[in-house]
């Protein structure tokens, strides 16, 4: 099942969230503060971030954050995909194939597209998303954080 998160999942979705920071799926660690920062945000409004959490036979099984932006490059609405994370023992069940199926259906006509970003050696996060239909978008990335 796919659900929306509430302030009741708060621990563990941070627990979540730090599993996920720890893994070889993201390239460096962030500040604990940040998880409350996402849980806050999710919190308040859907306007900018949604944190899905799934669930498998009653357990909590992962989650998947997506942030919000408007693109005039895709003409609407995009939704990044930020992050997907499924707990070990509930890998290979179809629980990210049933949260991209879970946005798709929710997300509208205004929303023209769907973003995500992964580490290419994540072969099987890789090879998902290529079965879903993604492309790779030829685009270095940069960023700049404001560290204050």
């Amino acid at each position: 099942m796919i659900r929306k998160f509430t302030e009741t999942d708060r621990d563990l979705y941070i627990a979540m969230a730090r599993e996920f920071y720890h893994s070889d799926a993201v390239l460096h660690q962030i500040p604990e503060e940040y998880f409350e920062r996402t849980a806050d945000e999710a919190l308040r409004s859907d306007a900018y971030a949604e944190i899905f959490l799934f669930e498998y036979e009653g357990e909590m099984a992962g989650y998947g954050l997506t942030a919000k932006t408007f693109s005039q490059e895709a003409g609407g609405y995009v939704w990044w995909i930020e992050e997907v994370y499924i707990r070990e023992k509930y890998r290979s069940k179809g629980l990210g194939r049933k949260f991209f199926q879970h946005l798709e259906k929710e997300k509208g006509p205004g929303v023209t597209r769907l973003r995500l970003e992964v580490e290419a050696d994540n072969k099987r996060a890789v090879s998902l998303y290529e079965r879903l239909g993604y492309e790779v978008l030829d685009y270095v990335q940069m960023v700049k954080d404001d560290k204050r």
